[in-house]
């Protein structure tokens, strides 16, 4: 795929009048996300946990591009209180969105529970995001070329769903358990995408992955054995997050870019490169674990998505 291997920022087309919620907007992938996309004209809500590191990062945008469209908004993903304001609060003050980047997330922390007691990285990676994607959908409905992009990771092909111990109570491994809910990401981009086509809805749902990139991910959170392994000795081999971005930036903008597809680096062992069309695990594509994972997805949010297509004016 020619176009996609040497695609880089300067091919996204013109943003102009394009409204993007970018979740984890403050560092990592997700800054150079926004970065990327407020470079191009598009308008970014900054969705953050911390608004004054929000702030900074806006700022630092700012300044490099005068006149960028930015916005910052508080979202704890961990917390569904907090994506309940959110997208109050989005839809308070935006008619439409045009994409939506479930970007953030967090890997291999101490065990913990989220403010409504499911465990942290199921909460913060998947729950969090299938609610805003629940609560916002109607928004990108009403926009032109909509899409959602979630994004997931290699690591997803050794992740499974312990459905019988999603909170980890009954046995709690860190990578493990950032394996399923990177995997539970995979499963959800794919099954909405079968859900958005069966209702012929125009929303695009998209999966990205970074490949092998130095971020916060892998220093903030992890403990013991991961943090030395990912944080400091496997770094040197880390692509840079602007690079890391690619990925999930064609997945936002390529006029190419199809629903149901999962892009990721052209590099050897898709660590590392340019965007690609790139091979999603059979078991993240499988309809019977897509359909479960939804309806417990649905029960531990109160999140229902409502497909309906909008009336055109």
């Amino acid at each position: 795929m020619t176009e996609q291997q040497s695609w880089t920022t300067d091919q996204i087309p013109d943003q102009t009048g394009r409204v993007f919620v970018v979740t984890g907007a403050n560092s990592g992938l997700g800054l150079a996300t926004t970065r990327a996309l407020a470079r191009r004209g598009g308008q970014v809500i900054l969705a953050v946990r911390d608004e004054a590191k929000g702030r900074r990062a806006a700022a630092d945008i700012t300044a490099e591009h005068p006149g960028a469209r930015l916005e910052v908004r508080r979202l704890d993903l961990a917390d569904l209180d907090s994506v309940r304001a959110f997208a109050q609060g989005v839809r308070g003050d935006h008619p439409r969105l045009d994409v939506l980047v479930n970007n953030a997330g967090v890997m291999a922390p101490p065990r913990s529970l989220s403010a409504q007691g499911h465990e942290l990285q199921f909460a913060a990676n998947h729950l969090g995001h299938f609610a805003l994607t629940g609560l916002l959908l109607d928004l990108l409905s009403r926009g032109a070329d909509s899409r959602v992009v979630t994004v997931s990771s290699l690591n997803h092909r050794k992740g499974r769903l312990r459905f019988d111990d999603l909170d980890g109570a009954r046995g709690y491994a860190p990578m493990a358990f950032y394996d399923q809910s990177k995997f539970a990401n995979a499963v959800f981009g794919h099954e909405l995408h079968r859900r958005l086509a069966e209702a012929g809805s125009p929303v695009r749902s998209v999966l990205a992955h970074p490949g092998f990139t130095a971020t916060r991910l892998q220093t903030s959170a992890p403990v013991g054995l991961v943090k030395v392994v990912f944080g400091h000795l496997l770094k040197p081999l880390a692509q840079a997050p602007a690079d890391g971005a690619l990925p999930q930036l064609y997945a936002a903008t390529a006029p190419a870019t199809q629903s149901g597809e999962f892009i990721g680096p052209d590099g050897r062992g898709e660590l590392r490169g340019g965007p690609t069309r790139v091979r999603l695990s059979p078991a993240a594509a499988d309809a019977d674990t897509g359909g479960r994972l939804w309806e417990v997805s649905e029960r531990l949010t109160d999140v229902r998505f409502d497909f309906r297509v909008p009336a055109s004016d």
